[in-house]
Protein backbone atom coordinates (compact mmCIF):
# COMPACT_ATOMS: atom_id res chain seq x y z
CA UNK A 1 0.00 0.00 0.00
CA UNK A 2 1.06 3.59 -0.69
CA UNK A 3 1.78 5.61 1.81
CA UNK A 4 0.08 8.50 1.06
CA UNK A 5 -3.30 6.57 0.61
CA UNK A 6 -2.13 5.55 4.53
CA UNK A 7 -1.26 8.95 5.20
CA UNK A 8 -3.48 11.62 3.19
CA UNK A 9 -6.15 12.63 3.28
CA UNK A 10 -6.34 13.43 -0.05
CA UNK A 11 -8.55 16.52 0.30
CA UNK A 12 -7.10 19.30 -2.05
CA UNK A 13 -8.12 22.81 -1.85
CA UNK A 14 -5.85 24.16 -4.71
CA UNK A 15 -7.83 25.01 -7.46
CA UNK A 16 -6.14 27.56 -9.32
CA UNK A 17 -4.65 25.27 -11.91
CA UNK A 18 -5.51 23.47 -15.18
CA UNK A 19 -6.16 19.90 -14.07
CA UNK A 20 -5.71 18.22 -16.85
CA UNK A 21 -2.25 18.25 -17.46
CA UNK A 22 0.92 16.74 -15.96
CA UNK A 23 1.39 18.22 -12.93
CA UNK A 24 4.41 20.79 -12.25
CA UNK A 25 4.08 20.56 -8.95
CA UNK A 26 3.07 18.62 -5.53
CA UNK A 27 1.78 20.16 -2.53
CA UNK A 28 0.77 18.32 0.45
CA UNK A 29 0.15 20.14 4.30
CA UNK A 30 1.37 18.80 7.82
CA UNK A 31 -0.92 19.99 10.45
CA UNK A 32 1.18 19.83 13.47
CA UNK A 33 2.32 22.09 16.14
CA UNK A 34 2.47 20.19 19.05
CA UNK A 35 5.68 21.36 20.49
CA UNK A 36 4.59 25.08 20.24
CA UNK A 37 5.97 27.06 22.78
CA UNK A 38 4.39 30.41 21.97
CA UNK A 39 1.19 30.71 19.78
CA UNK A 40 -0.36 27.71 19.10
CA UNK A 41 -2.47 27.65 16.08
CA UNK A 42 0.18 26.53 13.11
CA UNK A 43 -1.24 23.29 12.67
CA UNK A 44 -4.09 25.42 10.44
CA UNK A 45 -1.76 26.99 8.56
CA UNK A 46 -1.75 24.67 5.21
CA UNK A 47 -5.19 25.27 4.71
CA UNK A 48 -4.92 29.03 5.25
CA UNK A 49 -2.44 29.37 2.70
CA UNK A 50 -4.19 27.43 0.28
CA UNK A 51 -7.06 29.81 0.70
CA UNK A 52 -4.92 32.40 0.01
CA UNK A 53 -3.11 30.43 -2.88
CA UNK A 54 -6.28 30.58 -4.24
CA UNK A 55 -7.41 34.67 -4.46
CA UNK A 56 -3.93 36.11 -5.46
CA UNK A 57 -2.86 36.82 -9.00
CA UNK A 58 -0.74 34.00 -9.90
CA UNK A 59 0.44 35.12 -13.84
CA UNK A 60 4.74 36.26 -13.42
CA UNK A 61 5.37 38.96 -16.12
CA UNK A 62 8.95 38.93 -15.32
CA UNK A 63 8.89 35.49 -15.89
CA UNK A 64 6.33 35.03 -18.42
CA UNK A 65 4.98 32.31 -16.28
CA UNK A 66 0.99 31.70 -15.86
CA UNK A 67 0.47 29.33 -13.54
CA UNK A 68 -3.21 29.32 -13.78
CA UNK A 69 -2.28 27.65 -17.43
CA UNK A 70 -0.28 24.61 -15.46
CA UNK A 71 -1.55 21.68 -13.13
CA UNK A 72 -0.27 21.94 -9.25
CA UNK A 73 -1.19 18.79 -7.58
CA UNK A 74 -2.95 19.18 -4.18
CA UNK A 75 -2.84 16.03 -1.80
CA UNK A 76 -4.69 17.50 1.53
CA UNK A 77 -2.82 17.26 4.82
CA UNK A 78 -1.54 14.32 6.59
CA UNK A 79 -3.18 12.74 9.33
CA UNK A 80 -3.16 14.42 12.57
CA UNK A 81 -0.79 13.15 15.51
CA UNK A 82 -0.05 15.11 18.52
CA UNK A 83 3.20 12.69 19.05
CA UNK A 84 6.19 14.39 17.23
CA UNK A 85 7.92 10.97 16.57
CA UNK A 86 4.95 9.52 15.08
CA UNK A 87 4.97 12.52 12.70
CA UNK A 88 8.65 12.61 11.76
CA UNK A 89 8.39 8.66 10.59
CA UNK A 90 5.15 9.58 8.68
CA UNK A 91 6.33 12.64 6.76
CA UNK A 92 9.69 11.03 6.28
CA UNK A 93 7.25 7.78 4.55
CA UNK A 94 5.76 10.12 2.66
CA UNK A 95 8.07 13.00 0.91
CA UNK A 96 10.55 9.62 0.23
CA UNK A 97 7.38 8.66 -1.82
CA UNK A 98 6.99 11.62 -3.43
CA UNK A 99 10.45 12.54 -4.57
CA UNK A 100 10.54 9.30 -6.33
CA UNK A 101 7.95 11.56 -8.75
CA UNK A 102 10.70 13.34 -9.63
CA UNK A 103 8.40 16.61 -9.29
CA UNK A 104 9.27 20.02 -7.30
CA UNK A 105 7.99 19.30 -3.94
CA UNK A 106 6.14 21.79 -1.67
CA UNK A 107 5.19 21.46 1.93
CA UNK A 108 3.19 23.63 4.30
CA UNK A 109 3.64 23.83 7.72
CA UNK A 110 2.63 23.13 10.44
CA UNK A 111 5.78 24.30 12.84
CA UNK A 112 9.11 24.05 11.56
CA UNK A 113 9.58 20.78 13.43
CA UNK A 114 8.38 19.06 10.17
CA UNK A 115 11.36 19.75 8.64
CA UNK A 116 13.25 17.12 10.16
CA UNK A 117 11.11 14.90 8.20
CA UNK A 118 11.22 16.29 4.91
CA UNK A 119 14.90 17.96 4.36
CA UNK A 120 16.48 14.66 5.35
CA UNK A 121 14.17 12.20 3.07
CA UNK A 122 16.33 14.10 0.09
CA UNK A 123 19.43 12.78 -1.56
CA UNK A 124 22.37 14.40 0.87
CA UNK A 125 23.79 16.25 -1.30
CA UNK A 126 20.91 18.58 -1.80
CA UNK A 127 22.19 22.21 -0.38
CA UNK A 128 19.69 22.92 2.38
CA UNK A 129 18.99 27.17 2.11
CA UNK A 130 16.19 28.41 5.53
CA UNK A 131 15.43 31.58 6.42
CA UNK A 132 14.12 31.90 9.91
CA UNK A 133 14.98 34.59 12.72
CA UNK A 134 15.63 31.58 14.70
CA UNK A 135 18.60 28.66 14.33
CA UNK A 136 16.87 26.01 16.21
CA UNK A 137 19.90 24.39 17.17
CA UNK A 138 19.27 23.79 21.22
CA UNK A 139 19.41 20.27 21.85
CA UNK A 140 16.24 19.90 23.64
CA UNK A 141 13.66 22.65 24.48
CA UNK A 142 11.06 21.79 27.30
CA UNK A 143 12.20 18.30 27.91
CA UNK A 144 12.15 17.85 24.24
CA UNK A 145 14.32 16.46 21.54
CA UNK A 146 12.00 16.65 18.28
CA UNK A 147 10.93 20.21 18.97
CA UNK A 148 10.49 23.22 17.07
CA UNK A 149 13.42 24.76 18.42
CA UNK A 150 15.77 22.08 18.10
CA UNK A 151 14.90 20.75 14.56
CA UNK A 152 18.19 21.82 13.00
CA UNK A 153 20.45 20.30 15.47
CA UNK A 154 18.79 17.03 14.79
CA UNK A 155 19.76 17.74 10.85
CA UNK A 156 23.14 18.40 12.02
CA UNK A 157 23.26 15.46 13.68
CA UNK A 158 22.06 12.80 11.11
CA UNK A 159 23.74 15.06 8.25
CA UNK A 160 26.24 17.15 9.15
CA UNK A 161 26.29 20.96 8.42
CA UNK A 162 28.06 20.86 5.26
CA UNK A 163 25.48 21.36 2.89
CA UNK A 164 23.59 23.70 5.67
CA UNK A 165 22.59 27.84 4.71
CA UNK A 166 20.68 29.78 7.61
CA UNK A 167 19.82 33.23 6.97
CA UNK A 168 18.51 35.95 8.46
CA UNK A 169 18.76 34.64 12.47
CA UNK A 170 18.32 37.25 14.95
CA UNK A 171 16.86 35.96 18.00
CA UNK A 172 19.09 32.73 19.65
CA UNK A 173 20.20 31.67 23.15
CA UNK A 174 24.18 30.84 23.62
CA UNK A 175 24.06 27.45 23.44
CA UNK A 176 23.22 27.56 20.01
CA UNK A 177 25.74 30.25 18.87
CA UNK A 178 28.24 27.73 20.65
CA UNK A 179 27.13 24.84 18.27
CA UNK A 180 26.72 27.35 15.43
CA UNK A 181 30.46 27.74 15.78
CA UNK A 182 31.67 24.23 16.55
CA UNK A 183 29.81 23.10 13.48
CA UNK A 184 31.13 25.35 10.98
CA UNK A 185 27.43 26.19 10.01
CA UNK A 186 27.39 28.82 7.37
CA UNK A 187 25.40 32.22 7.26
CA UNK A 188 23.74 34.95 6.02
CA UNK A 189 23.39 37.80 8.96
CA UNK A 190 20.04 39.82 9.90
CA UNK A 191 22.94 42.78 9.70
CA UNK A 192 24.42 41.52 6.21
CA UNK A 193 20.67 41.53 4.88
CA UNK A 194 19.97 44.83 5.67
CA UNK A 195 23.19 46.06 4.17
CA UNK A 196 21.71 44.74 1.44
CA UNK A 197 24.30 41.89 0.71
CA UNK A 198 22.27 39.24 1.26
CA UNK A 199 21.30 38.72 -2.66
CA UNK A 200 24.62 38.16 -3.56
CA UNK A 201 25.67 35.89 -0.70
CA UNK A 202 22.94 33.52 -1.19
CA UNK A 203 23.66 33.83 -5.15
CA UNK A 204 27.35 32.35 -4.51
CA UNK A 205 25.70 29.75 -2.47
CA UNK A 206 23.50 27.94 -3.91
CA UNK A 207 25.68 28.33 -7.11
CA UNK A 208 27.60 25.29 -5.57
CA UNK A 209 24.71 22.87 -5.79
CA UNK A 210 22.84 21.02 -8.72
CA UNK A 211 19.62 21.41 -6.52
CA UNK A 212 18.14 22.97 -3.10
CA UNK A 213 15.98 22.45 -0.53
CA UNK A 214 14.48 25.61 0.71
CA UNK A 215 12.68 25.72 3.84
CA UNK A 216 11.05 29.55 4.55
CA UNK A 217 9.53 29.98 8.64
CA UNK A 218 7.89 33.00 8.44
CA UNK A 219 8.71 34.79 11.48
CA UNK A 220 11.98 35.82 9.26
CA UNK A 221 9.94 38.88 8.22
CA UNK A 222 9.32 41.29 11.09
CA UNK A 223 5.88 41.31 12.31
CA UNK A 224 4.63 44.36 10.68
CA UNK A 225 5.06 42.29 7.65
CA UNK A 226 4.22 38.52 8.86
CA UNK A 227 2.04 39.17 12.32
CA UNK A 228 0.33 35.30 11.99
CA UNK A 229 2.99 33.51 12.82
CA UNK A 230 3.92 30.90 15.80
CA UNK A 231 6.55 32.51 17.42
CA UNK A 232 7.24 36.16 16.12
CA UNK A 233 10.54 38.23 16.59
CA UNK A 234 10.70 41.86 16.19
CA UNK A 235 13.04 43.75 14.24
CA UNK A 236 12.99 41.57 10.91
CA UNK A 237 14.13 41.67 6.77
CA UNK A 238 11.20 43.26 5.15
CA UNK A 239 9.10 40.94 2.41
CA UNK A 240 11.14 42.70 -0.32
CA UNK A 241 14.53 41.90 1.07
CA UNK A 242 13.42 38.29 1.17
CA UNK A 243 12.02 38.12 -2.06
CA UNK A 244 15.07 39.76 -3.76
CA UNK A 245 16.80 36.85 -2.42
CA UNK A 246 14.62 34.66 -3.51
CA UNK A 247 14.85 36.04 -7.39
CA UNK A 248 18.54 34.22 -6.91
CA UNK A 249 17.25 30.98 -7.23
CA UNK A 250 16.38 31.73 -10.89
CA UNK A 251 19.48 30.00 -11.82
CA UNK A 252 19.30 26.72 -9.30
CA UNK A 253 16.85 23.72 -9.13
CA UNK A 254 14.68 24.59 -6.29
CA UNK A 255 13.22 20.79 -5.84
CA UNK A 256 11.57 20.86 -2.36
CA UNK A 257 10.32 23.91 -0.69
CA UNK A 258 8.72 24.07 2.63
CA UNK A 259 6.73 27.16 4.30
CA UNK A 260 5.72 26.92 7.89
CA UNK A 261 4.91 28.68 11.33
CA UNK A 262 1.95 30.60 9.45
CA UNK A 263 -0.79 30.97 12.87
CA UNK A 264 -3.71 32.19 11.26
CA UNK A 265 -4.88 33.14 14.42
CA UNK A 266 -3.11 36.04 14.62
CA UNK A 267 -2.88 36.81 10.68
CA UNK A 268 -4.64 39.64 9.31
CA UNK A 269 -4.24 38.30 5.93
CA UNK A 270 -0.53 39.36 4.40
CA UNK A 271 1.39 36.54 5.93
CA UNK A 272 -0.32 34.05 4.44
CA UNK A 273 -0.66 35.97 1.46
CA UNK A 274 3.68 36.45 1.16
CA UNK A 275 3.52 32.23 2.08
CA UNK A 276 1.14 32.04 -0.77
CA UNK A 277 3.69 34.26 -2.85
CA UNK A 278 6.58 32.26 -2.17
CA UNK A 279 5.05 29.28 -3.35
CA UNK A 280 3.89 30.87 -6.96
CA UNK A 281 7.20 32.33 -7.34
CA UNK A 282 9.35 29.50 -6.75
CA UNK A 283 7.25 27.14 -9.02
CA UNK A 284 6.90 30.00 -11.84
CA UNK A 285 10.95 29.79 -11.34
CA UNK A 286 11.41 26.22 -11.88
CA UNK A 287 9.18 26.34 -15.16
CA UNK A 288 11.16 29.80 -16.33
CA UNK A 289 14.19 27.27 -16.02
CA UNK A 290 12.83 24.39 -18.46
CA UNK A 291 11.69 26.82 -21.31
Amino acid sequence: MSFLDLYMNRNPLITASDNESEPVATIFGIPFDATHSYKPGCRFGPDAIRDSFNNIEIFHPNLQVDLETVSIEDLGNTRHTVVASEMIDMVKKITTELIAKKRQLFVLGGEHSITYGTYTSFPKETGYVVFDAHYDLRDEFADIKLSHASYLRRVVEERGAENILHVGARAFVKEELEFLKENNIKTITDRQIRDGDGPRLLRDYVSTFDTIYSSFDLDVLDPAYAPGVGNPEAIGITSRELFDMIQTFEETKVIGVDVVELNPYHDNGATASLAAKIISTLIAINLSQLK
